[in-house]
């Protein structure tokens, strides 16, 4: 839909551009406003799930048996909150341009097998020229040689820390399910927390926590009472736009899956064929002067004028007569008996449905 989008509107293409800047700049808005208030990624606020930080007691002898397994939980901590935005949206994007990285410098590899590597001899000519020029052009020439190693290294390291990455978050996700692990990812287990259903309590006290960060930040204005009311302004604007954050995201998946629905559809039919109707059937063909006349009965054999046995047709006329006689008059005229149009006997069908 955003192609559809850009074709139509050219300044998309600086968007598209920076789609995964933006994307991450979005995510890391709404990811660090979610751990803020409700101690719990975007994703996981939505299904009303809290991260809790994990401390493990060591059990006493005499410890009752109803104590607990040893592991108490808490609220996040800072350092904590800042860490799982560094996960959830900084490693991401590291990723993903790592990965664009990896196709460009795959697609390069592909070209250069293909049509052979031509920017050896563009450098090697750039050292030719004298003075400053030259000066500058090795410094660009070195700064390029430079990336490409570091692309040639990247291509090479990257598969592997891809696996590596995938292998462990499906071992942490099977251990999950499993029961042998309480972290259902490295990043969780990393930073020692836990992700629990949050309880009706939790969720009463996070209302109320938000209504004090507010009236907090409210208290803290300073300046003329203008600028004040102004700030104002923008921290209900800001306020407003981020608790609905979640049913705006919502509507605005359909919002976007309807549009690309709407524009593939308009696309399909603009870049469809043009459907014509069939054309209508030949004429049929006429009964020849000196050729047998059809009878009024059209189950009667021209031929034997009795009714058609194994019905057979002549395919360069479309008329019906029976088998045996169609077959010897071919054979021995080779034409049709009603209109005289040549034909032999490869022209004979048999009619397995006689009108």
């Amino acid at each position: 839909m955003y192609l559809v989008l850009a074709l139509r509107r050219p300044f998309l293409h600086k968007v598209l551009d920076h789609e995964d800047e933006f994307f991450s700049l979005l995510m890391l808005v709404l990811e660090t406003h979610s751990l803020r208030i409700t101690d719990a990624s975007f994703a996981e606020s939505l299904y009303g799930l809290r991260r809790r930080t994990v401390k493990i007691r060591v059990k006493k002898e005499d410890a009752r048996p109803n104590s607990g397994d040893g592991i108490q939980q808490s609220g996040l901590e800072k350092h904590q909150r800042v860490l799982s935005v560094v996960f959830l949206v900084a490693l991401p994007y590291l990723k993903s341009k790592l990965h664009s990285i990896y196709n460009k410098e795959r697609e390069a590899r592909l070209q250069a097998s293909l049509w052979g590597n031509g920017d050896e001899t563009v450098e090697d000519a750039e050292y030719v020229s004298g003075g400053e020029s030259s000066l500058v052009s090795r410094e660009a020439t070195i700064r390029s040689r430079l990336m490409k190693k570091i692309q040639k290294i990247m291509f090479v390291c990257y598969p592997w820390l891809h696996a590596s990455s995938e292998g462990m978050s499906f071992a942490y996700q099977l251990l999950y399910l499993l029961d042998a692990t309480g972290f259902y990812s490295l990043g969780l287990h990393a930073l020692g927390i836990h992700v629990c259903r949050a309880t009706g309590q939790e969720l009463m006290d996070t209302s109320s926590r938000i209504s004090k960060i507010r009236s907090n930040e409210r208290e803290r204005l300073h300046g003329p009472p203008w600028l004040k009311a102004l700030q104002r302004a923008l921290l209900s604007c800001t306020y407003t736009m981020l608790d609905y954050a979640q049913t705006g995201l919502i509507a605005a998946v359909f919002f976007f899956k309807m549009m690309e629905w709407w524009y593939q559809s308009a696309e399909e039919r603009m870049s469809a064929p043009t459907v014509y109707p069939p054309p209508p059937p030949p004429p049929a063909p006429k009964v020849a002067k000196e050729g047998i006349p059809l009878p009024p009965d059209r189950t009667i054999c021209p031929l034997c004028s009795q009714k058609r046995a194994n019905p057979s047709i002549v395919t360069i006329s479309g008329f019906v007569f029976c088998y045996a006689c169609i077959f010897k008059y071919v054979s021995q005229y080779n034409r049709c008996p009603v209109t005289l149009m040549p034909a032999n006997v490869d022209q004979i069908r048999r009619l397995f449905h006689d009108m």
